[in-house]
């Protein structure tokens, strides 16, 4: 599955195959745990994303709102994409760092890490990136870039 075209997170995951849906439940349960307020969960761009809720911040460049992280089950892995990776250079190499402390050279672009195996993913340095990376910091960093 590329995009789904979902409306709900549960609709979602049970379009995944069971060893995918258990994966992306597990990851999906400790995002919710860790979320700072104000972010919400939603169905997004064919996947589940954890985003500032347009209510909240209106003045995004594509008129869609701001996500600090989304998971989907792509066709030969899963994803995981982690804006403030992609924003906040120490959010990345802090990630890197957790790659290698696991002994495992990450499958990455500039948001998005790939995997097939959770064991494959520094789980707990991403929920700590999540958890650490409020909505007020997000529209900060947000905005600095936007002015570029």
């Amino acid at each position: 599955m590329v995009q789904s075209k979902s409306q709900t997170a549960e609709a979602y995951l049970q379009e995944l195959p069971e060893d995918r849906r258990e994966i992306v439940s597990t990851i999906r349960e400790k995002i919710l745990d860790n979320l700072p307020d104000g972010y919400v969960e939603s169905m997004n761009w064919g996947m589940l994303c954890y985003e500032i809720p347009l209510e909240t911040y209106p003045h995004t460049y594509n008129k869609q709102p701001l996500g600090i992280a989304s998971i989907a089950s792509q066709k030969n892995h899963i994803a995981i994409y982690m804006m403030g990776c992609y924003m906040v250079p120490s959010q990345r190499k802090k990630l890197k760092k957790a790659f290698s402390d696991m002994g495992v050279k990450p499958n990455m672009g500039k948001s998005c890490i790939r995997f097939t195996k959770l064991e494959k993913i520094p789980l707990k340095t991403i929920l700590e990136l999540i958890r650490n990376f409020s909505v007020n910091e997000y529209i900060k960093h947000y905005e600095s870039v936007k002015k570029k």
